[in-house]
């Protein structure tokens, strides 16, 4: 069921795919949207496939409305992994905004768990997030291969773990 958090990255994305504008933050908002920042991924999907997710692990914004803003933005436009989406196809678009709480460090695998907790693995100046909870990332171990995949890191170096759980807001 969509809400404030969807209703809000939803207005971005259409507004910037059908007129190339960056909407205003809306005047009406809820106050977790307003006085928090955060890091947070905006999903777009037809049906069951992906079809643009983009986001932050660190706030970027001066709030969490404006992250979620820029957020869908960037997941309608610019996710690399596909063309910018058309309007012939917000229709059939549904979204999701998941905010990430803090990361914390962890010893190994073993403080992980697929559907509770998300990973950041880290080795120098590459770093790589996976949201938890994904269809199809079934095992810790298949987690932090595709984290890691994402980062640039060779599946056979070391790196660091941090966890974070996430507040998941969808359509």
């Amino acid at each position: 069921m969509a809400d404030d958090y969807t209703l809000l990255a939803r207005a971005s994305f259409e507004s910037w795919t059908r007129d190339g504008i960056r909407i205003e933050l809306p005047a009406a908002l809820p106050e977790d949207l307003l006085n928090r920042r955060a890091g947070c991924f905006v999903s777009l999907h037809i049906g069951e496939d992906l079809r643009g997710c983009m986001g932050t692990i660190a706030p970027t914004q001066p709030t969490l409305a404006e992250e979620i803003i820029e957020n869908a933005i960037v997941a309608c436009s610019r996710d690399p992994r596909f063309p910018a989406v058309d309007p012939s196809e917000l229709e059939r678009i549904h979204c999701g905004v998941d905010v990430l709480g803090e990361a914390e460090n962890i010893a190994g695998p073993e403080d992980l768990d697929v559907k509770r907790y998300g990973v950041i693995v880290t080795n120098g100046f590459r770093r790589g997030l996976l949201l938890p909870d994904l269809e199809g990332v079934d095992t810790v171990e298949q987690q932090i291969a595709i984290a890691k995949q994402k980062a640039g890191i060779r599946p056979s170096e070391p790196c660091d773990l941090q966890r974070f759980e996430v507040i998941r807001h969808s359509e």
